[in-house]
């Protein structure tokens, strides 16, 4: 008998530039291979979600940020052709601001692109990118 599937906490961050862009990477594993996302992976143990994000950003894409809030959440969840889950991420997404550095692509990171909203929209992304997006922008931007 195989180990059930259980919940995978990860942790992300929609980064802003001070221009409303926002970081998207492309993602090159599984699951959502292909798609544009929000740099993130998995939590460590002993360390905080932000924590996590913030190291996540870093390993993923090679910038620094400051978090500014949490966001929302998003669950990953794929079935086999059985509709047996294959994997289930709980993903908690902050919001945060640029701080330095130039993103590089990397083993998890394929494409990276600084967007704004009409550029979101022309993307294939994970789910509820763009509602999470619009959350955290107004986090960082208020008034916008």
């Amino acid at each position: 008998m195989s180990e059930a599937i259980r919940p995978v906490l990860a942790a992300s961050a929609a980064v802003f530039r001070d221009d409303g862009r926002v970081l998207l990477a492309s993602r090159t594993k599984a699951p959502s291979d292909g798609l544009f996302s929000l740099p993130g992976g998995r939590v460590e143990t002993g360390e905080t979600l932000q924590e996590a994000a913030i190291r996540e950003v870093m390993e993923e894409v090679g910038i620094a940020i400051e978090i500014a809030g949490f966001a929302d959440h998003a669950e990953i969840i794929e079935h086999d052709k059985h509709g047996t889950p294959l994997v289930h991420y709980v993903v908690c997404c902050f919001a945060a601001r640029w701080i330095s550095g130039e993103p590089q692509t990397g083993p998890e990171a394929g494409e990276i692109l600084w967007a704004d909203d009409a550029l979101i929209t022309t993307l294939k992304t994970t789910k509820r990118l763009p509602q999470i997006v619009r959350q955290a922008r107004n986090l960082i931007f208020p008034s916008s």
